[in-house]
């Protein structure tokens, strides 16, 4: 099954993904870390109002919310895991994805940034799920991808001149960057990182996704 095929990966590369992460975020946020910004009553820096949702929103209250980097390993393997729980607690449960490249990875805040662009023209979840399909292809270059990227773009059928200025403009750029903001302000130091009904989860075996969900769907 794609749970266990996927899961010693995703166990193995875990925490040597999040130490590089913590080591990296912590050179950018500095040894303080970043002060939380402002936020207002109706919305929270875990789930704004232009969040992303993963499919239909659960009519339960619960949310399921990661912050996620397309080219790190972990997410990727993770991927799979978070496709099949949308799956298993449709309509019940909300998912949302948040951006989260951290500078380490040479393409993860291109790849954001596609992905956005994307987003803008109703197609989020198609090229999110072209990311973590085709990232063993692309994970880890040291050379830009954008032109790989626009080729995703072009596969899903997008209007190639607004998503060629989408990609290239501001406007995206602060959207990803806002999402990365708000990890940083709820102590996001890695990736993939979980929260359920707002509290961090830390799984330590795929069971966990189901045990914590069927929890929180049980209060």
């Amino acid at each position: 099954m794609r749970i266990q095929t996927k899961v010693a990966a995703f166990v193995a590369v875990a925490l040597a993904v999040v130490l590089a992460a913590l080591i990296a975020v912590t050179v950018r946020g500095g040894e303080e870390g970043p002060a939380a910004a402002d936020t207002p009553e109706e919305e929270s820096a875990l789930v704004r109002s232009d969040s992303h949702v993963l499919g239909e929103p659960g009519e339960q209250d619960v949310t399921f919310v990661e912050f996620l980097d397309f080219e790190c390993e972990a997410c990727g393997a993770a991927f799979p895991i978070v496709e099949d729980l949308r799956e298993k607690y449709a309509g019940e449960v909300t998912f949302v994805a948040r951006y989260f490249p951290l500078p380490g990875h040479f393409n993860a805040e291109r790849a954001a940034r596609a992905v956005e662009s994307a987003a803008r023209q109703g197609e989020f979840e198609a090229m999110y799920q072209k990311m973590y399909e085709t990232q063993e292809s692309w994970g880890e270059a040291q050379v830009p991808h954008d032109d790989l990227f626009r080729g995703f773009a072009e596969d899903i059928g997008l209007d190639m001149e607004q998503y060629d200025a989408d990609y290239a403009s501001p406007e995206v750029k602060e959207r990803v960057q806002r999402d990365v903001d708000d990890g940083l302000s709820l102590g996001v130091q890695g990736t993939p990182t979980f929260f359920v009904n707002g509290e961090p989860f830390q799984p330590e075996s795929v069971e966990d996704f189901s045990a914590v969900l069927d929890e929180a769907l049980a209060e």
